[in-house]
């Protein structure tokens, strides 16, 4: 049958268990139907005793190359012994599997990838499946890539070294950076016997469920579980939501509790009587002590203490706190809290942000310790008094239980590539309304774990204008890091589309323009590739090109971007194939890397943090952006004066601004000059340590598309499966 009843299911796997501890039982083999193969049947095989290598600790062993430790399916040694009296060798071969599926089909596919085939699976009632076994067998074979399997291999490079991994300009669809990462690590440690690492931020279900998919990498570039890493995973974005959202419930209910009580009245719930003791928590001793009162009793403060150390007199219009939600939801970009009787007609517009645009996941991205944390935490400013001085989370007494919330996330989560290679999921802020970088603590503790000569490969979000320009002026000031290599992701669509292809839509076909050469659009498009090469020479830091190569691309489309861009200043350009081919297909890119981390670089920060707020934001604009010159509203003016009098002027800068091009408006490709960049509102991340400008229209909500990736997702009641994450 096709699926099994729960009941059923137990009945197998307990045959199985005890089938495992049978010594008189030597093999276990199983016969399922296609759609019969579940995780608990596959693994509740002992490893040992798996005959046809079905588990995935088999699958992992073969996957790495470890054939000698691994049991492999009989049928799929048959084939390859087949095959290989029938042509000799199967290199540069193109190999259809026609009817295979779950653990057999990945066994073949491993097996023939790895002596150089390029393979395709489909089921025999597969629609149209000649029309996609013409389009196979005109897919163009790359050469394939030598490997080092030398176990006692010497590094060139003498330190653990770092890269960082922007991308191009991308198309509303990705250019598969996650996926370079994780081809780069595969390509280091599982066939150059390089130690390395990737640190991964984790991602949000707001694009998982919406537009992009998930962020795992793919094909044979992957962070496995997928499932596991695309949702929930240990819940790290869900304790920053509840930490995020007691932070905002405590502002409202404060306001609502000063404005209908007495100070006396105040004062005696604040500090009230239990078991006849009355006395200050720690967190109130530290507030008077701000406030310049040095008293521990709380029977001895005067009336006019009592009244100052009660009163926050937060103005409502000041607050710039906002409640999150892990969801793409435009209908929360603008709301009105406490309509309700209760709230005794206290009432004001607010919004909700997206999760991961919380100030919270900026400082858990940049934190390097529990008790860093702590401080940051309590340094978050939500409002501004009366008097127009800044109110923290300290001042609203929430700092500890934040910090509660927050004690677990704290954690990087470990992970592994489909090769076996480690891999950090930690922290997952955008890069577009937020810094767009895995953790400080992910990378530090990765390149301690790799040790001398080994590599950590950190991402940072979208273009080297976005992640790449905070990563170097937010995250390594932050951690004092300094990093080796840039590796800047560009794929031959994306150039095309900035040398003026037709709009790429999320759920609509490609145009023909980008599944044809064009050697005219690649050329005109570079332009864009150029000025990303140009903005990671601002830092000093060696730029390697890594082409993400789709089944579509020509040779002489890949060739030309590659010549452009080492003309333009890279120290190398290289085409990838990771995702068919996993690591082996970026073992080129590997070798690329280490040549130039051995490289030395004279990296330096874009700006001077002494200088002021507004001649930051400039540098930015014009350096980076290409802008002509920058634009505050009367808003934005009005902000950045209040931070600056509040001190805060000596902060980096977090720009929020669209990810789709160089300047503010989506729609401008390539590389766009003469604009000025308007800046309409400015906020202040204390505890992160930023100001965070707002460039034009930039919504910190995402929104639901027409047809979002929800409906390709489901699970399998029987076998738990999830299906169409991507």
């Amino acid at each position: 049958q096709t699926s099994f009843p729960p009941f059923i299911l137990s009945i197998i796997v307990g045959e199985i268990l005890r089938l495992n501890e049978d010594p008189t039982v030597h093999g276990v083999a199983l016969h399922l139907s296609e759609n019969a193969y579940s995780n608990k049947i596959l693994n509740a095989v002992k490893p040992e005793k798996d005959v046809d290598g079905v588990s995935d600790v088999n699958l992992g062993r073969l996957v790495r190359g470890d054939t000698y430790n691994c049991s492999i399916s009989p049928t799929a040694s048959a084939v390859m012994e087949l095959l290989e009296k029938l042509v000799k060798t199967v290199d540069g071969k193109k190999v259809l599997l026609v009817g295979t599926c779950g653990p057999l089909e990945a066994s073949l596919q491993c097996l023939l990838q790895r002596k150089g085939a390029m393979t395709m699976s489909c089921q025999w009632k597969t629609q149209q499946l000649q029309s996609k076994v013409n389009i196979f067998l005109s897919m163009p074979i790359w050469p394939a890539h030598a490997f080092c399997t030398t176990s006692c291999h010497t590094p060139r490079v003498h330190r653990a070294a770092q890269t960082n991994h922007p991308q191009i300009t991308p198309t509303p669809l990705g250019e598969g950076k996650s996926t370079v990462t994780i081809g780069l690590v595969q390509a280091l440690t599982a066939h150059l016997n390089v130690n390395s690492f990737a640190c991964l931020r984790q991602p949000s279900q707001g694009p998982t469920f919406g537009v992009k998919g998930g962020a795992a990498g793919g094909g044979y570039a992957q962070v496995i579980p997928m499932e596991e890493f695309n949702l929930h995973l240990t819940g790290d974005i869900h304790a920053i939501t509840a930490a995020n959202n007691l932070l905002a419930a405590a502002v409202d209910a404060r306001i609502l509790h000063e404005s209908t009580q007495s100070d006396k009245a105040l004062y005696n719930r604040l500090v009230p009587v239990v078991n006849g003791v009355r006395e200050f928590s720690s967190i109130q001793l530290a507030r008077l002590k701000r406030l310049g009162i040095n008293k521990t009793d709380p029977g001895t403060l005067t009336a006019d203490e009592i009244s100052k150390f009660v009163r926050l007199d937060i103005d409502p219009s000041t607050i710039t706190w906002q409640r999150v939600l892990d969801t793409n939801d435009r209908f929360l970009r603008k709301i009105t809290i406490g309509q309700a009787n209760t709230e005794k007609g206290f009432f004001r517009q607010a919004q909700f942000d997206i999760a991961v645009a919380s100030e919270i996941m900026a400082i858990l991205a940049l934190t390097t310790s529990l008790a860093d944390m702590k401080e940051r935490l309590g340094k978050m400013v939500v409002a501004n008094d009366k008097n127009g001085q800044p109110v923290t989370a300290e001042d609203l007494g929430v700092t500890g239980a934040l910090a509660v919330l927050m004690k677990d996330a704290i954690k990087p989560t470990l992970m592994q590539t489909l090769e076996g290679t480690p891999v950090f999921v930690h922290a997952g802020p955008f890069a577009n309304i937020a810094h767009g970088n895995s953790s400080v603590l992910a990378d530090k503790i990765a390149l301690k774990l790799v040790g001398e000569g080994g590599f950590v490969v950190t991402e940072a979000g979208f273009g080297a204008d976005i992640g790449m320009e905070k990563f170097f002026n937010i995250k390594c000031r932050t951690s004092g890091l300094v990093p080796s290599v840039v590796v800047l992701v560009a794929t031959v669509r994306a150039l095309k589309m900035h040398g003026g292809g037709p709009n790429v839509t999320a759920g609509a076909p490609l145009k023909k323009e980008y599944t044809e050469e064009n050697l005219q659009l690649v050329a005109d498009g570079c332009c864009n590739l150029q000025k990303q090469i140009q903005i990671a020479q601002l830092f000093g830091v060696p730029v390697v090109v890594a082409l993400n190569v789709f089944k579509t691309d020509s040779h002489a489309e890949v060739d030309l971007v590659c010549e452009i861009a080492k003309q333009s200043g890279a120290f190398d350009a290289v085409p990838c194939n990771h995702w068919s081919a996993g690591g082996r297909g970026a073992v080129e890119l590997a070798q690329a890397v280490r040549k130039a981390a051995s490289q030395e670089n004279s990296f330096k920060y874009l700006y001077n943090l002494e200088l002021p707020i507004i001649e930051k934001i400039r540098i930015i604009a014009q350096k980076v952006y290409g802008a002509e010159d920058i634009e505050l509203s009367p808003v934005a003016q009005s902000q950045i004066s209040r931070y600056s009098k509040q001190g805060f002027g000596n902060l980096p800068i977090c720009m929020a601004k669209t990810h789709l091009s160089l300047s503010h408006q989506p729609e401008r490709k390539g590389v766009p000059t003469g604009f000025i960049l308007p800046i309409s509102d400015v906020r202040a991340s204390i505890g992160a340590g930023f100001i965070y400008p707002l460039v034009g229209t930039m919504s910190t909500m995402p929104g639901l598309p027409t047809r979002p990736c929800f409906y390709d997702i489901d699970l399998d009641p029987d076998t738990e499966q999830v299906k169409g994450l991507f």
